[in-house]
C-alpha cells in the first residue's frame, strides 16, 4: 500500500511539472478567440498563426493591428549575449576553479571559504544591485550594449562555473597531473592538455547550464538593456498591450525560445551523459 502512495505522489509531481509546459504549448496553437474564451477549451482547431505572428507581426485578431515583428532581433540578441557571457564565464571560471582545487593554502578552510564566498554572489538578489549597477553603466556608457550585458551576466556565470568545474576537477587524480609535470609539461600545458580533456563531460554540462541561466535572466536585461540589445525575456513584454495581452504569441515565443537550449543539449548529449556520471564510479 505504501508504494501506491509513492507512485501517486510521483504522478502528482510529474503532472505538476508537465502541465504548465502542456498548457503553454496549447496556448501557442490556439486562436485569440479560443484563448480569451470564458470557458477553457481543451478541444479546438490548431493554428500556426501565433508562430507566424512572431516573424510577421500578425496578431491573429482583427481588433488589434499588426505590429513590427521584433522577435527575430530579440532572439538574435539573446544568442549573442548568452553565448558571449557563457564563453567569457568558462574562460575565466575554469582556471579559477582549477586554482581553487590545486593551490596550497596555509589553512585548508581558506579554500572552502573562498569557494563559498564566490558562490554566494550567485545566490544574491539581483534587485539589490540594479540601482548602483544602472548608475555605473550610465557613467561609463555601457547601457544598452552587448558588452555591458555580457559583463553583468558574469555575476551569474562565473560563480556557477567555478563551483561546478571545481567539483569535476576534484575528481581527477592528482597523480595524473604529477606524471605530466614530471614528463616536462608546464602547469598550463597540464591544465590544457590533461585536465580539461578529462573533465570535458562535466564542463559541457556546466556550459549548457550557464547558457540557460543567462538566457533566462530577466532583471539585468530589463535594467541595463534597451531596444538595441533586448533579449527574448524582456522582448516578450511587448506582447502585453494596453488593448489586450497577446497570450498566443507570448506562448509561442516561450516555446521558440526553448529551442537553443534543446539544440545545445542534443549536440552535447554524449558529453552531458558522461559529465552527469563523472566521478560516480571509483576504483
Amino acid at each position: 500500500m505504501k508504494y501506491f502512495f509513492y507512485y501517486l505522489l510521483f504522478a502528482f509531481l510529474v503532472i505538476l511539472v508537465i502541465f504548465p509546459m502542456y498548457w503553454t504549448f496549447t496556448l501557442s496553437i490556439k486562436n485569440h478567440r479560443d484563448i480569451t474564451s470564458a470557458v477553457p477549451k481543451f478541444v479546438f482547431q490548431p493554428t500556426s498563426m501565433n508562430y507566424r505572428g512572431l516573424f510577421t507581426g500578425e496578431t491573429g485578431t482583427t481588433s488589434l493591428p499588426a505590429s513590427k515583428p521584433n522577435f527575430p532581433r530579440y532572439f538574435l540578441n539573446g544568442i549573442i549575449i548568452s553565448g558571449g557571457a557563457t564563453l567569457l564565464a568558462m574562460l575565466v571560471g575554469m582556471p579559477a576553479a582549477y586554482v581553487l582545487t590545486r593551490a596550497h593554502f596555509k589553512k585548508e578552510s581558506t579554500r572552502e571559504n573562498l569557494a563559498f564566498t564566490l558562490l554566494s554572489f550567485w545566490f544574491g538578489p539581483e534587485m539589490a544591485i540594479t540601482l548602483p549597477l544602472y548608475r555605473i553603466y550610465q557613467r561609463v556608457g555601457l547601457l544598452d550594449t552587448y558588452l555591458g550585458l555580457i559583463m553583468v551576466y558574469q555575476l551569474i556565470g562565473i560563480p556557477f562555473v567555478v563551483w561546478m568545474s571545481r567539483s569535476y576537477f576534484l575528481d581527477i587524480p592528482v597523480s595524473i597531473e604529477e606524471a605530466s609535470l614530471v614528463d616536462g609539461a608546464s602547469r598550463f600545458q597540464t591544465f590544457a592538455r590533461v585536465v580539461l580533456p578529462l573533465a570535458k563531460g562535466g564542463l559541457a554540462v556546466t556550459a549548457l547550464l550557464t547558457f540557460i541561466f543567462c538566457w533566462n535572466s530577466f532583471v539585468f536585461a530589463l535594467v541595463v538593456g534597451g531596444e538595441k540589445t533586448m533579449p527574448v525575456t524582456t522582448g516578450s513584454l511587448g506582447f502585453i498591450r494596453y488593448e489586450a495581452v497577446l497570450w498566443g504569441q507570448m506562448s509561442a515565443a516561450i516555446i521558440v525560445s526553448a529551442v537553443p537550449a534543446i539544440i545545445l543539449a542534443l549536440l552535447l548529449q554524449k558529453h552531458i551523459i558522461r559529465g552527469l556520471t563523472f566521478g560516480s564510479v571509483k576504483g
